[in-house]
């Protein structure tokens, strides 16, 4: 998992790029590509539903990783987005399942 936040409130360079004060990335890497399809299918009808008016996500995948990017207007919108997006993860991890063997 990595994350960053903003590291100046004065200096508008170091806003995310939607105009959040604050952000982070968790990366998830999974076995296969498969599973990271499957777990990010789970998250995408998530996006905008959890988001309120401090915070907001958003989900992508590329290959075998799964990135939610999540943004607030303040630490404590940063932290609660983080959290909320933490357990929609391991729940969509739980709900997937996991094989071993990439079907096609």
């Amino acid at each position: 998992m990595t994350g960053r936040t903003a590291a100046n409130d004065d200096d508008p360079s170091s806003m995310s790029a939607d105009g959040r004060d604050h952000e982070t990335v968790l990366a998830f890497s999974y076995r296969t590509e498969r599973r990271a399809r499957l777990v990010a299918a789970a998250l995408f009808p998530e996006v905008g539903e959890l988001d309120e008016s401090r915070s907001a996500a958003t989900v992508s995948r590329e290959d075998d990783t799964v990135r939610v990017r999540v943004v607030g207007d303040d630490l404590a919108a940063l932290r609660a987005g983080i959290t909320s997006w933490s357990r929609l993860v391991a729940v969509a991890e739980r709900v997937t399942p996991d094989r071993t063997v990439d079907s096609r």
